[in-house]
């Protein structure tokens, strides 16, 4: 699948690594509103946690045209079970809430896999599909060796024996942001086995 609309998860990917780094706050950027969010502290307290949302967002502006403020997305997810909140913690994107809206709300096809081996993502990928898969997110600087797998999410456009092309919302250069190319093997060191396929209805 090409020609798939990037989105990171900060409105403004060009300071992403900024932002990861430290040395500039996610409130402090210049286009925040974009993300439909109240305040700049909310935007700061939940843009690490919405990669889900962002590949949900590409997804979603793929197969109907519609680009939606990643936060308007999050409160329908809220509202699905999609994130939680215990004790000041945020957990999510969590798999099935966010199928039931994407079939519920958008009228897309949205399964969930598991135990998925890298090799097997070019089956996943037929036809006009695509795949959210969890990845570590230290796959934004793949020449390192990832600590554990899972984490992150990125949105799988094409998958074929010899490389594998993904957005990725947390890429820090143009380079592993927006069609950012893989070796299966390097891309399997970072991959959990596990996502959401998604076609059209």
């Amino acid at each position: 699948m090409t020609n798939v609309p990037y989105y990171a998860q900060w409105e403004s990917p060009e300071l992403i690594d900024d932002f990861l780094s430290g040395r500039r706050r996610p409130r402090d950027d210049p286009r925040w509103q974009d993300s439909g969010a109240r305040s700049a502290e909310e935007y700061e307290r939940w843009a690490r946690h919405v990669c889900g949302m962002a590949c949900l967002k590409m997804a979603i502006a793929h197969f109907t045209g519609t680009a939606y403020p990643i936060f308007r997305l999050l409160e329908r997810a809220i509202q699905h079970g999609a994130y939680l909140e215990r004790d000041g913690e945020i957990q999510g994107m969590i798999y099935a809430p966010a199928t039931q809206l994407l079939r519920e709300e958008f009228g897309l096809q949205a399964t969930v896999h598991t135990g998925v081996e890298v090799h097997e993502l070019a089956k996943h990928l037929d036809g006009d599909s695509l795949f959210v898969a969890s990845v570590h997110p230290g796959i934004r600087r793949p020449e390192a060796e990832p600590p554990a797998r899972g984490g992150h999410l990125v949105l799988i456009t094409q998958a074929s024996q010899n490389a594998l092309r993904f957005h990725n919302p947390s890429g820090v250069e143009p380079a592993t942001q927006q069609d950012a190319i893989l070796p299966p093997a390097v891309f399997a060191r970072f991959f959990a086995g596990r996502g959401i396929r998604l076609t059209p209805d």
